[in-house]
C-alpha cells in the first residue's frame, strides 16, 4: 500500500492489483471529456481481454481510483505491431527501446485530483519492462519524459512519445565487495529475515564471513545511499556431488570441456525387453519407411493444388512423430511426460555423463536482501561473474519448503533425478544471461528476431517458424499455425476460464506445434511466447498432448515435439459432454464441429495476459501412494490450479498411472465401474505430463527421514504424503477343514476369513485394477477359452456379476461356471434391488451357470503342479461339496493389503481396523494425509458408521486437495475455525455415489445414490418419509428405470437395468435436481404421461438439463431471485421465474418478448449455458 496525495492535499492509501471483469463499469465511470481525444475510442472488455498488464489502483473502500492498460505494441496504428521497433529506430534519437524491454500504455483513466500520484504508483508497480512508452501527451509529466525526434521524422506532428524508464522508479544498486563496517546496516536485515540462522549460527556469523574472504570465498554487498542486501559466494564447488541427484547435462555437468569426458553412450541406447519404452521404438522404426513414401505422394498433390493460388515460397517439412522426438531426447526430462514412462524400468539402464573437468560454478551461500529492493536482486550477478570471470554458472540452493523468491526466479530450475535424496533444489544461472539482462537497456543483445517460411502440412494449413537470436547465435525455435479446431476447442474445454471467446477473431488463435529454446535461456520463455503472439497477430496459443497407448502409437495427424514451455501454459480442465439423442433432436442437433467423434488430449494454453501473471512454484515434495479415484482427483485438483506450479509431485503405484489401455478394452467388464474417471478423462488430464510415477509398492515409512521404501528396495523421499491405497481384494485362506468329516460352517466361521500367506497359485485371481483384469483375460484366452475346465467365481460383491458376464462373453459355457457366494456379512445385498435380483438369478439359470449360497472355501487341492488349484471344497451350513477348478476367481475378502497394514504400523501411525484420521485428512503425522476406504475417522467423533467408503472418491479427492492448498497457496485466506461444538462433527459430502457395469443377459447396470449408510430396500420404502418412486419398465425386460424422488422433491437415486445401451453421464446430471425442473415430471407421471423414462430423457427439452454448467444457472437465478431489488418487485419476480420455467420445460419463450427475463437475468450466464454451438433449441433472440 502507498499513500498518494491529491491536487488539492487530500491523501488516499491505496493498493495495486490486476484489473478483474467487475472493474469494468467503475473504469467506464473515470472517462472523461479528454479521454477518447487521448487514447480514441476505447472499448473498455476488448482492451481489457487483449491487453499484456492491466492494473487498477483501489482505496481502502476497495473502490477504484485510476486504471491502466498496457500492451507489446503501440496504439493508435502508428504502424503495424509486428515492425514497430524499426519504425521507433528510425524516428526517434537515442532509442534504447526493444521488445523485451518495452510497453505501451493503451489507456490511463483516473480521478482527476489523484491524476499525477496515480500514475507515478501504477509505472512503479510493474517493474518487469524496462520502459514504458505511450503515444500522446494527456498530461503525465510527473511520470513520463519526452523522447527526441529524429531529423526527418515520418511521424504525424499530432503525437507525442513519452517514455518512463525503469531506473527512475527502482534504480540499479551499485554493489561492491563487503567490509566489516558494513555488519551494522546488514544486521536489521538479517535479523529480519533470518532469525533461524541467527539462532543457529550465532549473531556474529555475518560478521564472521565478511572478515574471512579469501580468493574463493567472497561477499559482496549492494547499497543505495546505505547497504540493503548482501551475498556470500564460493567458488570452491564440488559439482560431483550433484551429477548422481540432477539431470546437469544441458549445462555440460557445471564443469569445464574435457577430452575425456563421456557425453552420449558407447551404443544405441537399449530399451527393455517387453517395456512401454521398447514397443514405442520398435513401432516408429518399422513404420518409418512407410510414412515417408506417404508424404511424398500427399506433398506432389498438395504442391500442384496451392501452386495455383499461392506464390509464397514452398519448403518441405519432415513430420516428426512424437515417439521418435520422446526417444532421441529420452536422457532429457524437460518436462515430465517425457520422463514418466522411464520411472517404470529400472534407473540404473538410463546412461548417465561423465564429466572429467574442472568446476565451472560459483555458489550462492548466503544472500538476503531488503524487500523493498528485492526486485533488483539479479543486480548482484553481473558484479558476481565480474569477481570469478573463469566461472560460466551461478548456482544457488534452496530448501524444498522456501517459497520462491525474486532472485530465483530469473534462474533456472535443474531436473532432479528420480527419488534424489537431496533435500534441496538446484537452481542456475549463466554468465551470458547476465550480460542479457544487465545491459538490456543499452540493446547490446540482438532482439527476440523471427524468420516466417510458408510451409504447408498435409491439409493446407499454413505455419510460421520464430528463431529467437542472441549475439546471431540461434538460441531457440518455434513453429505454430492457425488453430483450425477452435469451435471444438470451446465446446469440449472450460478455454473461457482463461479468455472472453467473443472478444477475439478466428485467426487470432494459434496453435503451437514446435518449441525449443536453449536451457540457459529458458527463464526467458515467456518473453519468446510473447514475441511470438505478437509478430504473429495472435492472442492466445494452444498445445495438445495427446495420449500414449499399448500399440506404440501417437494418433496425433500432426507432429508435437515435447515443449519445456509446458510449465509456462495453463492446464485447460475439459467440459463434460452431452450425449446428444441425434435422431430426436433433428435439425436441432448441434453441428459436426462440436459433435464430432474425435481423440481426446490435454489442452493447455497461453495467452497474452496469462505471459504477465507469474505462477507460484512449488517445491515440496508430495508423494501420493495409491492411483486409486481418490488419488487422482487429488493429483487432478492440484494439476490443474493455473496460478500454482507443483514440481515435484510424485505418484507410487502398483501399475503406474490408469489409461494407459486401449479405449473400450474388453478387460475392463470384469469389474464394476465408479465412473469417477473413463478414458477420456485420463487423456484430457495427461497426468504423465506433471506427475512422476514410481512403479512399485509401498513397504515401509520412514517418518523421521520423511522417506518411502518402496519394494524393500528404492527410497522415496517426501515433504508430504499422501495414503490413498484403499482396499483391495487379498487372497483368501482356506480354513482347512476336513471335508470327509461333514463339517458345517457353524464348526469354521470362527476362523472365517483369514488372509492367505503361502505362494498364490498361478490360476488363482484377484482383481483390483484394470491391469489385474488385461492379465487375467489373456489368461482366460490362452488357457480356458478353448479348453475344457470349470472357472469358480467366488465371492459376494457386485463385481461376481459382471465377472460372470465377461466370462460368458468370452465363450465359456455356462455349465463352466460356477457362482458360490459366501455367507452374507450384511442385510443388505450388493444390488439391494429385489426385481434386479431377480431378474440376475433368471439370467444366470438361462445360461446354465451353477449358483451356490452360503459358502465358506475349506480346501483347495493340487495336482502334478504345484503351481495349480485343480479343486475347491466348501463348507455350507448343511453339508459340503466339491469342484473341479481351472481358474479361481476371489472376491470374497477385502481388506487393507498386508503390506500395506505392516508399512503404516511399523510406523507407529494410529491404526484401528483401518488408518485412522480427522476431519481434516490428517492422521497422527502432521506430514501424513490419508483418505479413501483406506481410512476411518477418529472415535471421538462416534461416527463409526460413516467413513470415506460412503461417499464419492472423486469428491474425496478434491476435498483433500483444497484442505492442502491452504499450505501453498499465497492467495486463499485461511479457514475460519468452525462455530463452537461443531469441530466435533465429521463434514458429510454431496456428491454421489455410483456404480455401473454390465450384468448377466447383457444388461447394462447403473445405481445412482446419496451417501448413506446402506439399508435394505424395503425397509426405506416402508418409511414414512421417503418420498415418491418412479418405476418404468420390467428387469426382465430389459427396460427397468427406477427414480427415487425424496420428501423435498428432489432426485434421490436412479437405478437402470437396459440391455440397450444408454448415456449415463446425461444421467448421473438428474441427481439432486427438483422434479419441477424435469419438465413436472411428478405432474407428468401422476397423469399418466409417462410411460419409458429412457425415451422421457431423450427429448430436446433434458439437454439443458445435462449441459455442464446448468449448475451455475440455478446458482446465478436464485441469487437473482433473493435479491432486494427482485424482492421489491414481486409480481415481476414471479413472471420471471415463470418465463424461465418454460424455457426449461418447452425450449422456447413465450409472449410477451423475452426482454424482461433478459433484463434479470445475466447475459454472461445465459450465453454459457443456452449456446448455439451446445443447444441449438435454445437460441436467445435479442441477446446482442
Amino acid at each position: 500500500m502507498t499513500t498518494i496525495t491529491s491536487s488539492r492535499g487530500h491523501t488516499e492509501v491505496v493498493s495495486a492489483r490486476r484489473t478483474e471483469l467487475r472493474d469494468v463499469s467503475d473504469i467506464i465511470s473515470l472517462f472523461s471529456h479528454f479521454t477518447e481525444d487521448v487514447f480514441g475510442r476505447i472499448d473498455v472488455m476488448h482492451l481489457l481481454e487483449k491487453s499484456n498488464l492491466s492494473l487498477t489502483l483501489c482505496n481502502e473502500k476497495n473502490e477504484v481510483i485510476a486504471h491502466a492498460v498496457f500492451l507489446d505494441y503501440p496504439n493508435w496504428n502508428i504502424t503495424d505491431q509486428s515492425d514497430w521497433e524499426s519504425f521507433l529506430h528510425k524516428n526517434y534519437l537515442n532509442n534504447k527501446c526493444t521488445p523485451l524491454n518495452t510497453l505501451f500504455m493503451h489507456l490511463f483513466v483516473a480521478k482527476e485530483e489523484y491524476a499525477a500520484g496515480c500514475s507515478q504508483e501504477i509505472i512503479s508497480f510493474y517493474v518487469s519492462p524496462n520502459r514504458f512508452l505511450l503515444f500522446t501527451e494527456p498530461g503525465l509529466e510527473s511520470a513520463f519524459e519526452k523522447m527526441i525526434t529524429a531529423p526527418g521524422s515520418a511521424v504525424d506532428t499530432n503525437f507525442t512519445l513519452l517514455v518512463s524508464p525503469r531506473h527512475r522508479y527502482h534504480p540499479q544498486l551499485h554493489v561492491r565487495k563487503a567490509r566489516l563496517e558494513d555488519y551494522n546496516d546488514l544486521m536489521p536485515i538479517w535479523t529480519r529475515q533470518s532469525e533461524t540462522l541467527k539462532e543457529t549460527y550465532s549473531e556474529y556469523f555475518l560478521a564472521d564471513i565478511i572478515e574471512h574472504q579469501d580468493e574463493e570465498n567472497q561477499a559482496v554487498v549492494c547499497e543505495v545511499n546505505t547497504v540493503v542486501g548482501f551475498m556470500s559466494l564460493c567458488s570452491q564447488v564440488d559439482v560431483s556431488l550433484f551429477h548422481p541427484c540432477f539431470d546437469l547435462g544441458p549445462f555440460h555437468g557445471l564443469c569445464k570441456p574435457h577430452p575425456e569426458d563421456v557425453l552420449k553412450a558407447p551404443r544405441e541406447p537399449s530399451i527393455p525387453e517387453g517395456t512401454y519404452m521398447r514397443k514405442l521404438w520398435a513401432d516408429s522404426r518399422s513404420k518409418k519407411k512407410e510414412r515417408q513414401k506417404e508424404r511424398k505422394k500427399e506433398r506432389k498433390t498438395d504442391r500442384k493444388r496451392e501452386r495455383k493460388n499461392q506464390t509464397n515460397i514452398y519448403c518441405e517439412v519432415t513430420t516428426i512423430s512424437h515417439t521418435e522426438l520422446l526417444l532421441d531426447d529420452i536422457t532429457h526430462k524437460d518436462f515430465k511426460a517425457s520422463a514418466a514412462p522411464l520411472l517404470e524400468t529400472e534407473e540404473k539402464d538410463t546412461f548417465r555423463p561423465v564429466y572429467r573437468g574442472a568446476s565451472n560454478a560459483v555458489c550462492i551461500r548466503l544472500f538476503c536482501i531488503d524487500e523493498k529492493y528485492e526486485t533488483r536482486s539479479l543486480d548482484f550477478l553481473h558484479y558476481v561473474f565480474k569477481l570469478f570471470p573463469d566461472k560460466d554458472f551461478c548456482i544457488i540452493l534452496v530448501p524444498h519448503h522456501v517459497p520462491e523468491f525474486c532472485l530465483i526466479r530469473s534462474f533456472v530450475r535443474v531436473v532432479p533425478y528420480f527419488a534424489t535424496q537431496l533435500g534441496h533444489e538446484l537452481y542456475v544461472f549463466h554468465r551470458g544471461t547476465s550480460e542479457y539482462f544487465c545491459f538490456l537497456e543499452h540493446a547490446t543483445w540482438t532482439k527476440c528476431a523471427y524468420v516466417y517460411v510458408a510451409v504447408f502440412f498435409q491439409d493446407g494449413t499454413p505455419v510460421q517458424a520464430f528463431i529467437a537470436e542472441v549475439l546471431d547465435q540461434i538460441v531457440g525455435i518455434s513453429v505454430i499455425r492457425d488453430e483450425m479446431d477452435i469451435e471444438y476447442i470451446r465446446s469440449h474445454y472450460n478455454i473461457e476460464d482463461f479468455i472472453h471467446f467473443n472478444q477475439h477473431e478466428q485467426e487470432e488463435h494459434g496453435h503451437l506445434n514446435h518449441f525449443a529454446l536453449n536451457p540457459i535461456f529458458h527463464h526467458y520463455t515467456k518473453h519468446f511466447l510473447k514475441e511470438i503472439l505478437r509478430l504473429a497477430h495472435k492472442s492466445s496459443l494452444y498445445y495438445p498432448i495427446y495420449p500414449q497407448y499399448t500399440e506404440a502409437k501417437f494418433q496425433n495427424p500432426r507432429a508435437h515435439s515435447l515443449t519445456s514451455a509446458l510449465h509456462y501454459m495453463v492446464p485447460v480442465r475439459p467440459r463434460r459432454q452431452i450425449v446428444y439423442p441425434l435422431e430426436e433432436l433433428g435439425i436441432n442437433a448441434p453441428s459436426e464441429q462440436v459433435s464430432k467423434d474425435q481423440l481426446s488430449y490435454s489442452l493447455n494454453h497461453i495467452n497474452r495476459k496469462l505471459i504477465t501473471e507469474s505462477k507460484t512454484s512449488i517445491n515440496s515434495r508430495i508423494v501420493v501412494v495409491g492411483a486409486s479415484d481418490v488419488g487422482i482427483s487429488f493429483l487432478e485438483t492440484l494439476v490443474f490450479c493455473p496460478h500454482l506450479k507443483f514440481n515435484n509431485l510424485t505418484l507410487i503405484s502398483i501399475h503406474g498411472l490408469p489409461g494407459k489401455d486401449l479405449p473400450a478394452s474388453k478387460h475392463r467388464r470384469l469389474l464394476i465401474n465408479s465412473h469417477c474417471f473413463n478414458d477420456e478423462d485420463y487423456a484430457q488430464m495427461s497426468l504423465c505430463s506433471w506427475v512422476d510415477v514410481v512403479v512399485g509398492k509401498m513397504t515401509g515409512i520412514n517418518r523421521t527421514a520423511k522417506y518411502v521404501v518402496i519394494s524393500k528396495q528404492r527410497k522415496v523421499p517426501y515433504d508430504y504424503l499422501v495414503l490413498c491405497t484403499g482396499q483391495k481384494y487379498q487372497v483368501l485362506s482356506p480354513t482347512g477343514a476336513d471335508i470327509s468329516k461333514l463339517p458345517t460352517n457353524r464348526d469354521v466361521l470362527s476362523e472365517w476369513p483369514q488372509r492367505y500367506t503361502g505362494k498364490v497359485p498361478s490360476n488363482h485371481f484377484n482383481l483390483n485394477d484394470d491391469q489385474d483384469c488385461l492379465k487375467a483375460l489373456h489368461w482366460l484366452e490362452e488357457n480356458i477359452v478353448n479348453s475344457e475346465g470349470n472357472v469358480i467365481v467366488y465371492g459376494s460383491t457386485i463385481d461376481i456379476y459382471t465377472t460372470v458376464e465377461t466370462l460368458l462373453s468370452l465363450g465359456i459355457n455356462g455349465s463352466r461356471i460356477h457362482l458360490v457366494q459366501p455367507p452374507l456379512t450384511s442385510d443388505v445385498t450388493c444390488l439391494n434391488n429385489s426385481e434386479i435380483e431377480s431378474a440376475v438369478q433368471e439370467a444366470l439359470s438361462e445360461a446354465g451357470v451353477s449358483v451356490y449360497y452360503d459358502s465358506i472355501l475349506a480346501q483347495w487341492s493340487k495336482g502334478d503342479d504345484p503351481d495349480l488349484i485343480t479343486c475347491a471344497a466348501f463348507t455350507t451350513n448343511t453339508e459340503p461339496f466339491k469342484l473341479q477348478c481351472s481358474a479361481f476367481f476371489s472376491f470374497a475378502y477385502r481388506t487393507v493389503d498386508y503390506e500395506t497394514f505392516k508399512a503404516i504400523n511399523d510406523a507407529c501411525l494410529v491404526f484401528d481396523g483401518r488408518l485412522v484420521i480427522d476431519t481434516e485428512f490428517r492422521t497422527n503425522d502432521v506430514s501424513i494425509r490419508a483418505a479413501g476406504s483406506l481410512t476411518k475417522y477418529s472415535r471421538k467423533y462416534y461416527a463409526d458408521e460413516w467413513t470415506h467408503s460412503n461417499f464419492n472418491s472423486k469428491e474425496i479427492g478434491f476435498e483433500l486437495a483444497t484442505s492442502m492448498l491452504n499450505l501453498f497457496d499465497p492467495t486463499l485466506k485461511p479457514f475460519s475455525k468452525p462455530p463452537e461444538g461443531m469441530d466435533g462433527l465429521i463434514p458429510m459430502y454431496k456428491g454421489c455415489k455410483i456404480r455401473g457395469g454390465v450384468l448377466p443377459r447383457g444388461c447394462n447396470y447403473l445405481h445412482i445414490s446419496k451417501p448413506e449408510i446402506p439399508i435394505q430396500l424395503d425397509i426405506e420404502l416402508a418409511l414414512s418419509d421417503h418420498g415418491m418412486e418412479i418405476i418404468t419398465g420390467n428387469a426382465r425386460h430389459g427396460n427397468y428405470f427406477r427414480m427415487h424422488i425424496n420428501k423435498y422433491s428432489m432426485v434421490d437415486s436412479i437405478t437402470c437395468f437396459s440391455k440397450t445401451p444408454f448415456p449415463v453421464s446425461n444421467y448421473i446430471c438428474l441427481y439432486g435436481q427438483h422434479e419441477r425442473l424435469l419438465n413436472d415430471l411428478r405432474y407428468r407421471w401422476n397423469e399418466g404421461q409417462i410411460t419409458d423414462l429412457y425415451s422421457y430423457f431423450r427429448e430436446p427439452w433434458s439437454m439443458a438439463i445435462y449441459h455442464d454448467q446448468f449448475i451455475e444457472l440455478k446458482k446465478e437465478l436464485r441469487q437473482i431471485l433473493l435479491s432486494e431489488q427482485v424482492r421489491k418487485m414481486t409480481s415481476e419476480c414471479i413472471l420471471l421465474f415463470g418465463q424461465f420455467v418454460s424455457v426449461v420445460h418447452f425450449g422456447f419463450f413465450p409472449h410477451p418478448s423475452p426482454k424482461v427475463l433478459l433484463v434479470k437475468i445475466s447475459r454472461r450466464i445465459w450465453r454459457l449455458i443456452l449456446s448455439s454451438y451446445h443447444l441449438k433449441k435454445y437460441i436467445l433472440i435479442g441477446t446482442h
